[in-house]
């Protein structure tokens, strides 16, 4: 099996890494290295092409961030795979691999088509969404709220009803809107069995934060 330690990953690495030298620490490079290990672990145990999934984990967020940075209207998804059309032009792998790579960047977006369909796509869906539960997705919302501005919680409203990117986007609502729904949209055996230990874990932790929230503890 290929590793990111090898020349064609290192070169892969360096490049991808450019796109985020401004980002922010919500979906920053971190989040792309654990993504990259996630897709590792779970394309080893799917049988997957190891070295689409990697490519695939590296360039899966390059839409968001580098130059000519996008609107808030741009998927970036879409915009990412775009992008690595003219990135991976001057990498060693083949047409198939390379449509693979670029479909893996496209279908990654939990909310938007279009679905994964080969299972090096899979792979990196899951080890993307994998990053978003379990211990570190939580410390993920809340940084995200940190970076927005929210509130660490809004008991007085329906914070499910809450509009994304306000006070009220909190890390609560984000567990509510999104996080606990990540579970039953898993693709592969390995990212569903892992998914569902990550998952206690958040049931678990917001269930103790609303006690310690409202004096219950």
């Amino acid at each position: 099996m290929k590793t990111p330690g090898q020349p064609l990953f290192e070169d892969l690495e360096q490049t991808a890494k450019e796109f985020f030298r401004n980002s922010s620490g919500s979906h920053d490079w971190d989040h792309t290295l654990r993504v990259v290990r996630l897709g590792l672990v779970i394309g080893e145990r799917e049988g997957a092409d190891p070295d689409v999934v990697v490519a695939g984990a590296y360039l899966h967020d390059i839409g968001r961030n580098g130059p000519d940075e996008p609107s808030v209207h741009v998927c970036h998804a879409q915009r990412g795979a775009s992008l690595a059309k003219e990135i991976l032009a001057r990498f060693p792998f083949s047409r198939q691999q390379k449509e693979n790579i670029i479909h893996c960047i496209a279908a990654h977006r939990f909310r938007r088509p279009p679905e994964p369909s080969t299972l090096e796509a899979k792979v990196v869906f899951d080890a993307d969404k994998l990053d978003a539960i379990g211990a570190v997705g939580i410390a993920r919302a809340y940084l995200f709220a940190g970076e927005i501005g929210a509130r660490l919680h809004s008991p007085d409203i329906d914070v499910e009803k809450a509009p994304a990117y306000s006070a009220d986007d909190t890390g609560y609502r984000e567990y509510l809107v999104k996080l606990r729904k990540i579970k039953d949209r898993m693709l592969t055996g390995a990212g569903k069995e892992m998914a569902v230990n990550r998952h206690r874990f958040m049931e678990t932790f917001f269930k103790r934060f609303l006690d310690e929230y409202e004096g219950r503890l």
